[in-house]
């Protein structure tokens, strides 16, 4: 089993923390976790957001192929509908030789219609721009020369530099509609789950997406899971310290299920219609946390029901104090991580 560590870089609505110290955060700790054992670090995207999220996940990335030595760097997701192709094309490249060949590219068309409308992206072509951006990258790497012709997107013949380091840059799919999971498919591309589904849910996706993938002769053994996971001495602290810093994480999810344009459901099968409905004791199928023999458990039993080949542990989490993430840390990589090996 292998585990990843996820940061968003979000920040409690009370200011206690600033966006700069989330960023500090990561020089101290990530190099920690890469000596723990963690084989991956992951980074999100959103933008405009009250409590941060980082908006630039190359950059995150490029700065943390700097800090580590052996991790795989993976955008998780990155957000495809809102960048320009060939300038993207460039930035991956250039990352891929920065971070020497250790670069995991996962893409998303989005769902947050306030992000395409302050990039003058149309929601409703935000699929079809997302397969075109696709096409182009995964053209860039086949033929150092590359021209497009396509209805959103035309590159006049352009040469390519520099190369990336792997041959073809792995690419995962963040979705999990039918039709999208049907494309991923066809792209034969492995599928990152988004921490906001339950248990119950991941089982229906994935079946969706093996029938898809096995109709087209695609199998693939990669099925990375997110997670938020915080580990401490004793279930009560972890509760008292990372159950606010959930529920503070899932507000985007709950205001987009409350506006109708993304459902986000309760473990009893809910559908979020006011922001207030949030509390992260109602979705406790969506992460892990308590002291070391507990979190073993939960993570035995996710295993068992989903057989991911990565569980990604959203550890960073909104008013965790540094020194309690650290502690996290070390319990997982010592503790729990030697028990699921």
């Amino acid at each position: 089993m292998k585990f990843g560590l996820m940061y968003s870089f979000v920040t409690p609505a009370n200011g206690a923390i600033s966006h700069q110290a989330t960023f500090r955060e990561l020089d101290a700790l990530l190099p920690l976790a890469e000596a723990l054992g963690f084989y991956s670090f992951h980074t999100t995207e959103h933008h405009f957001q009250h409590n941060g999220w980082a908006p630039s996940p190359l950059l995150v990335l490029a700065h943390a192929a700097g800090l580590t030595r052996q991790m795989r760097l993976a955008t998780n997701v990155l957000l495809l509908p809102l960048y320009d192709p060939l300038r993207l094309v460039e930035d991956v490249a250039t990352l891929d030789n920065l971070s020497n060949g250790r670069l995991t590219l996962g893409v998303s068309p989005g769902y947050v219609s306030e992000e395409c409308a302050s990039y003058g992206v149309p929601y409703t072509e935000r699929f079809a721009r997302s397969e075109e951006i696709l096409d182009i990258l995964q053209a860039a790497w086949r033929t150092e020369e590359l021209s497009f012709n396509g209805r959103y997107f035309r590159i006049p013949r352009t040469r390519i530099v520099p190369r990336p380091v792997q041959a073809a840059i792995p690419l995962w799919y963040g979705v999990s509609g039918p039709k999208l999971l049907r494309r991923a498919a066809l792209r034969r591309c492995p599928v990152t789950a988004s921490p906001r589904h339950t248990l119950a849910e991941l089982q229906s996706h994935y079946a969706r997406f093996d029938a898809a993938a096995a109709a087209v002769g695609f199998a693939t053994h990669e099925r990375p899971i997110i997670r938020e996971v915080f580990v401490a001495p004793t279930m009560a602290q972890a509760e008292a310290l990372a159950g606010p810093a959930i529920t503070e994480l899932f507000g985007l999810y709950s205001q987009k299920s409350a506006a109708g344009e993304r459902q986000l459901r309760n473990d009893h099968g809910e559908l979020v219609t006011d922001a207030a409905m949030l509390d992260f004791r109602n979705f406790s199928s969506r992460y892990i946390l308590g002291d070391p023999v507990s979190v073993i458990e939960q993570l035995a039993q996710l295993t068992a029901a989903i057989a991911p080949s990565e569980i990604i542990c959203r550890m960073q989490l909104p008013g965790i104090p540094t020194e309690a993430f650290r502690q996290s840390l070390r319990l997982f990589g010592e503790q729990v991580m030697p028990a699921l090996a």
